[in-house]
């Protein structure tokens, strides 16, 4: 393949399962995005499903996660329950499919791996067809070569790549080995060989440090750290006539604290720590969760609906409702954008056990919020140290947990002035002046200095 690499500005791809909706991935995509077209350059997108604009968007239904054929492929080889519903009939794989599910060792039937390398040889010509239409000159691939929830997807990527030799980015975001529903496969070979993939025109970014040791440790292969971002150079817009109503609209009554828990409802997040201090501060309070389950089932949904119910702690599902953007949904209720809730609540709660970074923090960092944090493992060692203040807790809600919680929603100067000194430190850590160094780095690697004309 001849690349055109004479003119600016380039044309980037990003490619990945989605870029739709409020998950971390779509949401850090965004932002890169942002930064790139600040510096000239134009983005266009690769997915299963996206929400952006249709003109700059390259949809295939199969690079989707929840494609039928892909979501009957990750049963079989993930052993995934929760998913064991008509999708192994779909490929027609019958009583030997369904028989493997039940086995301790996991064996991958000749079935799914036909299945598997049509859709891999079917993406990897869209993926030509992609660069082709838009003249990519760069690609970035945001997690499709990091967690395996598409393995066709990371094939043809990595097939294409080898062919091609076109300049890439591998931007990961949680590779396979952080997660456990991933350990036990019968595709150990497609992980070795795409997840991540090791050629010499892909650089590889990770988010957190330890992901970087892990990377090199396990391919040999080295990467740069870019941690996630907000864009601290402009401050959030203040509180205007819309966002205002959202208190009303969530049935707060006069005086009743906004709990905010930001995230997906999946296990790794630990919400049952989040309602469990809503319970012991004992103060009008109501728990709002602004994301849904996502992609690992909606039992743990129903815990956490269960729990709160036990608890009576007052607790709100209103994924339907907080969108990227405002707008408006199918039966004339209004829509409000992340950004809307956050203004509007008193506290911020992020219990997780696990994150690859911690898109929640810098959010309510963003916001000047104060925030409740358990002490994960990526924020104990790349962010804690820079000085940010949050109370946190160590596994466990514990009394000094509630007792400093309970005094913050008392005491608007304490927080007014965490705030503003978490603020200040995001800004000099975790900008988009910060992303744009990192991205120029990249990219003069590739292209060489782009600030003239060639």
């Amino acid at each position: 393949m001849q690349h055109n690499f004479s003119k600016l500005p380039l044309h980037i791809g990003f490619v990945s399962t989605r870029f739709h909706g409020t998950d971390g991935v779509s949401l850090e995509t965004e932002k890169w995005a942002d930064v790139l077209e600040n510096m000239g350059h134009k983005c266009f997108y690769f997915a299963g499903s996206s929400d952006r604009p249709p003109e700059i968007s390259f949809v295939v239904p199969e690079a989707s996660f929840s494609h039928p054929t892909i979501a009957a492929v990750n049963t079989i080889v993930f052993n995934e329950p929760w998913l064991l519903t008509d999708l192994i009939e779909s490929l027609q794989f019958g009583r030997r499919a369904r028989q493997m599910l039940d086995i301790p060792t996991p064996a991958r039937p000749p079935q799914t791996t036909r299945a598997i390398l049509e859709v891999k040889d079917h993406l990897r010509k869209q993926i030509h067809a992609f660069v082709d239409k838009y003249a990519i000159q760069l690609l970035i691939s945001e997690n499709a070569l990091t967690i395996p929830m598409n393995i066709p997807l990371g094939l043809a990527l990595t097939e294409f790549i080898a062919e091609t030799g076109l300049p890439t980015i591998a931007h990961h975001h949680d590779f396979y080995w952080e997660r456990k529903r991933f350990l036990v496969n019968s595709v150990g070979d497609y992980l070795r060989m795409s997840f991540p993939p090791v050629l010499p025109s892909i650089r590889h970014v990770v988010i957190n440090s330890w992901a970087a040791n892990e990377m090199s440790l396990r391919t040999g292969a080295s990467a740069t750290i870019i941690p996630n971002v907000m864009h601290f150079e402009q401050q959030p817009p203040p509180p205007d006539d819309y966002m205002l109503d959202l208190r009303a609209d969530l049935g707060l009554e006069d005086k009743e604290h906004l709990i905010l828990q930001p995230t997906r409802v999946v296990q790794r997040k630990g919400i049952e720590h989040a309602i469990e201090l809503v319970k012991r501060m004992g103060v009008k309070a109501r728990l709002v969760i602004s994301h849904a389950a996502g992609d690992e089932g909606d039992a743990y949904e129903q815990r956490v609906r269960e729990f709160a119910e036990m608890l009576k702690v007052k607790t709100l599902f209103v994924e339907d409702i907080i969108r990227p953007q405002r707008g408006q949904t199918g039966d004339g209720r209004k829509v409000y954008a992340l950004a809307d809730v956050y203004s509007q609540a008193d506290l911020v709660t992020y219990p997780s056990n696990i994150e690859g970074f911690g898109n929640a923090f810098l959010e309510a960092t963003y916001f000047r919020r104060p925030l409740v944090v358990n002490n994960y493992s990526i924020y104990a060692i790349d962010i804690k140290p820079k000085g940010f203040r949050a109370i946190e807790f160590d596994g466990f809600v514990s009394d000094e947990t509630v007792e400093r919680a309970r005094d913050l929603l008392r005491e608007p100067k304490v927080v007014q002035e965490m705030a503003e000194h978490n603020y200040q430190l995001g800004k000099r850590y975790f900008s988009y002046r910060v992303l744009e160094r990192h991205l120029s780095m990249l990219i003069g690697d590739y292209f060489g200095e782009m600030n003239h004309d060639w």
